[in-house]
């Protein structure tokens, strides 16, 4: 079982003292007798202990950033909500594929933002802007929230800030199962909760330093039962020996654990295998010894948002893939909603 996380060095801004989460953020870890250092500025972090890039890389995985979003404009979200509610940035886990490690380049290292009530001045204007339309929050874009929230309760926070709004719903998606604190939250069904989930094989083999798939299952029946809507993203679809007996494991496992009332309103999002040049060069530094198939020859080629290309799957591939698990979720599932495949 992976454990909740617990940084090996901690940085603080200056004013982030000035807020509650600040300072109990601190003295909680200064009663842990971790480091902590001062700095000026979130995205100021240097001098990260290591010999070399492979050293500093892992160390700054486990090093965690207290500060401040100064920035209250929120980013347009993907397919699944119209904002992503900045809480977090970083992620302590080190999936080989993910596409973080590009759009965060230098600064891999995770920090967390004690300017909670300022953050949610900000989406309550978003939400009056749309009224009386429902506007959606993704708080998962840039981290994965839950697998620091045990620590910050920030995310809680947010649930039970978006459970008494009236135009507000949020929504977010782990790999991780430390779920407990959230299962009280009055969220009023206006969360809905995903998990990430992924062939034993791929979980394995890509995803290390993140919870195995059947604790993932384990906490979506827990969150079920505490009247969460339920999610699962399955991705990265990514396709190797064996893999529609892993995927069509995988579901079987999901209808045995999860519980009735979860299958009523369930939504799945497909995301195949994609990849960037200039991600392959950044994830074959950062995990040299990956198995990740990552050969251009083998994939098509696709515009991207931003004029940056990428790798998918060929048309036939793609149209398997479909068809395959498309087919798993109708019979294990047939009340479910399956969002998007892309």
């Amino acid at each position: 079982m992976v454990k909740p996380f617990v940084p090996q060095l901690v940085y603080v801004e200056p004013q982030a003292l000035e807020y509650l989460l600040g300072r109990e953020l601190v003295s909680k870890f200064e009663s842990m007798g971790i480091e902590i250092r001062q700095t000026t500025s979130h995205n100021q972090i240097r001098n990260l202990p290591g010999e070399n890039h492979f050293q500093k890389y892992r160390m700054a995985k486990s090093t965690l950033v207290i500060g401040l979003r100064k920035t209250l404009k929120f980013d347009t979200s993907k397919p699944s909500a119209e904002y992503a509610i900045p809480l977090a940035t970083g992620c302590m886990g080190h999936c080989h594929y993910c596409y973080l490690q590009t759009t965060m380049g230098s600064k891999p290292y995770i920090r967390t933002y004690v300017n909670v009530d300022e953050i949610f001045d900000a989406a309550e204007e978003y939400m009056k802007e749309r009224a009386p339309e429902i506007t959606r929050f993704e708080a998962s874009c840039t981290s994965d929230i839950v697998g620091l929230d045990h620590l910050t309760h920030s995310l809680k926070r947010a649930i039970e800030f978006f459970g008494q709004s009236e135009y507000g719903k949020l929504r977010f998606v782990t790999k991780f199962a430390h779920v407990d604190h959230l299962l009280d939250a009055k969220h009023n069904g206006k969360t809905r909760f995903r998990f990430s989930v992924n062939d034993d094989y791929i979980i394995k083999y890509f995803e290390p330093g993140t919870s195995r798939l059947h604790e993932r299952i384990e906490a979506a029946a827990k969150v079920a039962e505490a009247g969460y809507p339920l999610g699962f993203i399955v991705a990265p679809i990514y396709l190797h020996d064996g893999w529609k007996s892993g995927y069509h494991e995988m579901f079987e496992k999901l209808e045995a654990t999860l519980p009735a009332i979860a299958k009523k309103d369930l939504t799945f999002e497909m995301i195949q295998h994609r990849f960037t040049k200039p991600a392959k060069r950044v994830i074959q530094e950062n995990y040299p010894m990956t198995k990740l198939e990552l050969d251009e020859s083998k994939r098509k080629w696709k515009w991207g948002r931003y004029g940056i290309g990428k790798y998918v799957y060929t048309s036939e591939e793609q149209e398997d893939i479909k068809d395959t698990l498309g087919g798993y979720i109708h019979r294990y599932f047939p009340e479910a909603k399956i969002e998007y495949f892309t």
